[in-house]
């Protein structure tokens, strides 16, 4: 289960946030990101004992945690970047964009994290120092909780689209190509919230 021990190892004194993004996979709609930091490293401790990587939660577990997260001592931010963003920039930049995004209403708030723990391998290039922790969503509380708050917001967000367009089943497919989403590409084509820089959808854009 995370914990923060890799906060702790850094021996800061200073706000540090944890970075996670969902949305990278689908096919359409925005990526969205969460920076979650945690004042003094202090946590509830029915959160410290049900936090963990949001793809090993259900639906129904994420979405429990999720106001508690939003309610608790955690200090949240999020942000999104769009389709065409991703198909102008590509999904790791866009990701980031996203990050920092969240990162800029954290400091809206009156908060200013000095360091930034990043779930992946690859780092941004940011105005504060920043570490890339690989699986850190299982290992880091502050990666932990934003990987719940990214996926439950984007999940929602997938949602809404859906009422707008309901052929595609984002309700229940947040955008992945599934056999339904790919049915629907099939029969009505891609949406403006498809991301056309990504292979399936381009090639149905070149077929047509």
């Amino acid at each position: 289960m995370p914990d923060f021990n890799i906060e702790k190892s850094l021996n800061l004194n200073g706000l540090i946030a944890g970075f996670d993004e969902a949305g990278r996979g689908p096919w359409c709609g925005p990526v969205v990101a969460a920076c979650v930091c945690w004042p003094d490293l202090q946590v509830p401790e029915e959160l410290a004992n049900a936090i963990n990587d949001s793809k090993k939660l259900t639906a129904k577990k994420r979405e429990a945690l999720y106001p508690k997260i939003m309610t608790s001592n955690a200090i949240v931010g999020v942000g999104q970047a769009s389709a065409e963003e991703i198909d102008e920039m590509n999904i790791l930049q866009a990701s980031f964009l996203a990050m920092h995004r969240a990162l800029d209403e954290v400091r809206v708030k009156g908060y200013n994290p000095i360091f930034g723990l990043i779930d992946g391998n690859r780092l941004p290039k940011w105005d504060i120092p920043c570490q890339a922790v690989i699986g850190g969503d299982g290992k880091s509380l502050s990666i932990g909780a934003a990987s719940i708050v990214a996926k439950v917001v984007r999940d929602r967000l997938m949602t809404d689209l859906a009422k707008e367009f309901p052929a595609y089943g984002w309700e229940r497919n947040a955008g992945y190509g599934t056999a339904e989403h790919i049915q629907a590409l099939k029969e009505y084509g891609p949406t403006i919230h498809h991301r056309k820089s990504y292979a399936p959808i381009k090639k149905i854009l070149e077929g047509n």
